[in-house]
């Protein structure tokens, strides 16, 4: 895309939220993630390539457990799709985090996880539907529960690993703010968005909402509650970009709606153009190696967060894969 024409485009919308009182200034980092008051129903053009929570209860139910019970909280880790290409992918640190947990009383064991509902790229890119003025987001993720642990699964290419240990009281408090958190956390994000690769003195423009971030909000919770964790250190992956402060352009109404920006839509829908799906394989790659010489050539790129389309400056080294290390709450 025209440098130029990035440029004027970023102006405008910068005019246009000045005007309604949204200075940069009074802008909150990382932008804080917004919560609903209930998930809506998905929209039937969104379709799962491998269906969401097989194992999991029909009604999203979760287990009660005896009050004086003793449960041993489990990390579990593997590489992200292992089922289909082994260790290939946890060679390049990309791994899917989950929560185990062993019951003492009863020997059962459980599992929870939070993913996509119609995998990763349908989170991040939106499809764009013809006869339709907005782009079409399939971007939900939510909590899986099922009533095993597969420990072969996360063992073989991974770890299972004991966190803690809680009460049967604090198990079941834990299942409600699961029901809560799920209800009210809808969408998946996937980028973290930072402005320097310094891990040490940065400034985090938007954090992911993904499969660990699910397991920080979780082990935040059980510390809550009273658990103690082991003093022992875990690692993490982020899809990080790095870019110059992120500009908010608006939402669907404003930029797609009958009053809304009409070279502005242009140039998300050219931009989102080149990463659909339901295009023949050999067009997708051209359109993606297109797109991506376009991102690293303009410094361009286009957020969608909380609803809202920003606009990402991005610069060297403009996208990294971190294994970083997250410490457990000590509250």
């Amino acid at each position: 895309m025209n440098q130029t024409l990035v440029i004027l485009l970023v102006l405008v919308a910068a005019l246009a939220l000045s005007a309604r009182g949204l200075e940069s200034a009074d802008q909150q980092w990382p932008v804080p993630y917004k919560r609903y008051t209930s998930r809506p129903p998905s929209n039937p053009y969104c379709k799962a390539l491998y269906p969401f929570c097989p194992n999991g209860s029909a009604d999203g139910s979760t287990p009660v457990l005896g009050e004086d019970d003793v449960i041993d909280v489990l990390a579990l880790k593997a590489p992200v799709w292992d089922f289909k290409f082994g260790d290939l992918l946890g060679k390049f640190d990309i791994y899917h985090d989950a929560v185990g947990f062993h019951s003492h009383k009863t020997g059962k064991n459980f599992t929870t996880e939070w993913y996509e509902l119609f995998q990763l790229f349908n989170c991040t890119f939106p499809h764009l539907v013809e006869g339709r003025s907005t782009p079409l987001w399939c971007n939900q993720g939510a909590a899986c529960f099922f009533n095993f642990i597969d420990y072969h699964h996360w063992s073989q290419y991974g770890n299972v690993t004991e966190i803690t240990q809680i009460s049967g009281s604090q198990f079941n408090q834990l299942m409600k703010w699961i029901h809560e958190d799920n209800h009210t956390g809808i969408y998946y994000n996937t980028f973290r968005i930072r402005n320097s690769t310094d891990a040490s003195n940065y400034i985090e423009w938007f954090s992911p909402y993904d499969c660990a971030n699910y397991l920080f909000r979780m082990y935040n919770q059980l510390a809550k509650l009273g658990a103690k964790f082991e003093d022992i250190q875990i690692h993490y992956t982020f899809f990080t970009l790095i870019s110059d402060m992120p500009v908010l352009l608006g939402n669907d109404s404003s930029i797609f709606g009958p009053k809304g920006n009409l070279t502005l839509a242009a140039t998300l829908k050219n931009f989102y153009e080149k990463f659909q799906t339901h295009i023949p394989w050999w067009e997708y790659i051209l359109h993606a190696i297109e797109a991506g010489w376009e991102i690293f050539e303009d410094d361009d790129f286009y957020y969608y967060f909380n609803s809202e389309y920003w606009f990402i400056p991005m610069k060297k080294p403009f996208i990294r894969i971190d294994y970083d290390l997250v410490p457990f709450p000590r509250l």
